[in-house]
């Protein structure tokens, strides 16, 4: 059956000569992967472009249960990124939250606020005029909420992961700022810092889902944000 979904584009591999499979974030059904035929062709009428981190869809797709690849019958984006492309601050962070979401979400079912919550993120963070360069930080520990694992105090983040002696209190009253405030709130903190508290998440991440892994981007994020 033909079902109508925003989506989130997050990567892609080719397949055969012309086609790709895309992994996607689906309103509607979760995480999927779709192949999409002829999309790296010269002649084809929709562009390979759709389909780059973080690009959001809104999509009509074939999808049967418990089939592990599926299609697209339509596809258009959703919100044309205006600085994301060209902001390399930016596009480091988007390249980090890609990887995030793929290896954080994994279920294959509807979350509609967890969607919701993502797509006002990627918009807000392409619309950011400044002060974005914790916005990977502050994504990751509202979205530790939507997965149920959201600490209450960052000692209690620090205690789970066997970090608490390794900090000062100054530390430890930014990363609690960050467990108590949302999109919008601003802190500043020197590159020491934001890469301490993003190592301090990840770790925290991982003691939660043994599936998190070493991330490709994270080289480039901790170099270009000052």
């Amino acid at each position: 059956m033909l079902y109508k979904t925003r989506g989130i584009a997050l990567s892609f591999i080719r397949y055969k000569e012309t086609s790709i499979i895309a992994r996607v974030y689906t309103e509607a059904f979760g995480m999927q992967s779709y192949i999409v035929n002829s999309v790296r062709s010269k002649t084809a009428k929709t562009k390979i472009a759709l389909f780059q981190p973080l690009t959001l869809l809104d999509l009509v797709v074939y999808h049967q249960e418990r089939r592990a690849i599926h299609r697209i019958s339509e596809m258009k984006c959703n919100h044309s990124f205006q600085t994301i492309p060209f902001n390399i601050k930016k596009t480091a962070i988007a390249l980090f939250i890609t990887e995030l979401i793929g290896q954080a979400l994994f279920e294959e079912q509807e979350n509609e606020a967890l969607f919701s919550f993502m797509h006002e993120s990627i918009v807000a963070l392409d619309e950011a005029p400044e002060k974005f360069e914790n916005f990977h930080i502050q994504f990751m520990m509202v979205l530790s909420k939507y997965l149920g694992i959201k600490p209450e105090t960052s000692r209690d983040m620090l205690l789970e992961v066997g970090h608490l002696k390794m900090y000062d209190r100054e530390f430890i009253d930014k990363v609690d700022f960050f467990v108590k405030s949302g999109f919008g709130e601003h802190i500043r903190l020197i590159k020491s810092e934001r890469n301490d508290i993003l190592k301090l998440l990840i770790d925290y991440y991982r003691y939660h889902y043994d599936a998190i892994r070493e991330f490709k981007s994270i080289h480039v994020l901790r170099e270009v944000l000052g």
